[in-house]
């Protein structure tokens, strides 16, 4: 093992590449100190990027009290990162690489070419001209028993001694681009405050589909549905059938009080509204006319336009005798209950609940239990939904903790 002594000049480690890490990079290099960014991919960035295959969502337009709101529990926490660095700053700051950015119909706000690649090389390159050396295939394994990191790369492992120390090293999903969530042993070891890893913005699985739902609807997008949980108003919007169970968009906006409801309870019953559209009333109405010599598949399809994945959903999930009762199946197209039994595992979901919880930190983001070592990004504890929620409070708290590290420098002098 090699080992790198403690120069004169401040130096400081940051361990993972995505975007807390290389946002805490440019605040540091840009005050004069030296940064090191080490990552165990082969190239950094690689979850960001992933983010932007289908249209880089990179924040939202909302005023900030519902921007702040989807944060659950954690807002309190969040919000001193967002009032410091939110949504507006976030898009003056990609403005600066060169880069434009347009709000979708939906609030959302992208870069005009809706690609990530553009905006991680024209960052790389500020960064590098910056001084900021990037190690890749290098990977965190912890602390040796002198308090010297440890540090896994292509020529042995090394210990290093930064004067401060970011760990930003992701959450628990998508091990293949190198978020695994190996870091909470060591933490752990530390004595550091940790939240089981859970999954979040993530999939579910019924008990068991029929043959035909598996067969002939896995894949099949539903539309223009509500879903409700509890008494919450319905959210409008779209999800995916699956073999296993239901995923999508609007399933993982309420993925947090799903899996939180399947802890507490051991299952979760969300209801469908089929026909968000049309009261319940209109619905019975619409079914009351007589259907003649047609079957009730086509008297739903002429009457209220129900077929397809819809129209299996309601058999799979009505009992038989409903189908004679307009009044009843009204109800259950307007209120379809649906029972969720588990989350699809943690390393499918899009991201992770849990980590280094908020307590474990003072308010510059470093470790109470480990003076000199912050972190950022998802491995703290918090979770959003999808929309650019994540990545606004990734680059947020990685522009946080690159200025308590610079705080704790000047007061280490």
């Amino acid at each position: 093992m090699t080992s790198t002594a403690q120069p004169s000049t401040p130096t400081i480690a940051i361990i993972g590449g995505g975007p807390a890490g290389l946002m805490a990079a440019e605040v540091l290099s840009q005050a004069g100190v030296r940064v090191d960014l080490y990552d165990g991919m082969p190239s950094v960035g690689r979850k960001f990027l992933l983010a932007g295959v289908g249209g880089m969502n990179i924040t939202h337009s909302e005023d900030f009290p519902a921007f702040l709101s989807r944060y659950g529990e954690r807002a309190p926490n969040i919000a001193p990162l967002l009032r410091a660095f939110g949504a507006d700053d976030l898009c003056k700051w990609i403005h600066g690489l060169g880069i434009d950015t347009f709000v979708g119909s939906s609030g959302r706000v992208f870069p005009t070419d809706m690609k990530a690649a553009p905006l991680l090389r024209a960052w790389l390159k500020r960064l590098r001209e910056a001084g900021v050396v990037i190690h890749t295939r290098h990977r965190w394994l912890g602390w040796n028993p002198d308090g010297s990191l440890r540090i896994a790369a292509p020529e042995g492992e090394k210990a290093l001694r930064p004067n401060a120390t970011l760990l930003a090293l992701g959450g628990g999903s998508w091990s293949r681009l190198g978020s695994d969530g190996a870091w909470m042993l060591p933490l752990e070891q530390r004595g550091v405050a940790l939240a089981p890893l859970q999954p979040s913005n993530c999939g579910f699985d019924v008990q068991a589909w029929s043959e035909l739902m598996v067969s002939k609807f896995a894949g099949v997008p539903l539309k223009n549905i509500a879903i409700g949980l509890n008494d919450d108003v319905p959210r409008l919007g779209e999800c995916v059938i699956t073999a296993t169970g239901i995923e999508g968009s609007l399933i993982y906006a309420l993925s947090a009080p799903i899996r939180d409801a399947i802890d507490q309870h051991g299952s979760a019953t969300i209801h469908l509204d089929l026909l968000p559209g049309r009261p319940v009333d209109k619905i019975q109405q619409a079914l009351n006319k007589p259907r003649g010599s047609r079957s009730m598949a086509k008297h739903l399809h002429s009457q209220l336009g129900l077929d397809g994945v819809k129209a299996a959903l309601l058999r799979e999930l009505t009992p038989a005798e409903c189908f004679a009762a307009p009044a009843h199946l009204a109800q259950a197209i307007k209120a379809l209950p649906l029972t969720l039994v588990k989350p699809r595992p943690l390393d499918e979901a899009i991201s992770s609940a849990g980590g280094v919880k908020f307590e474990a930190l003072d308010e510059r983001l470093m470790l109470k239990q480990v003076p000199g070592v912050f972190c950022a990004g998802e491995m703290l504890d918090w979770e959003a939904p999808t929309g650019g929620y994540l990545l606004t409070a990734c680059f947020a708290s990685g522009r946080a903790a690159g200025l308590g590290m610079l705080e704790f420098l000047r007061n280490s002098q």
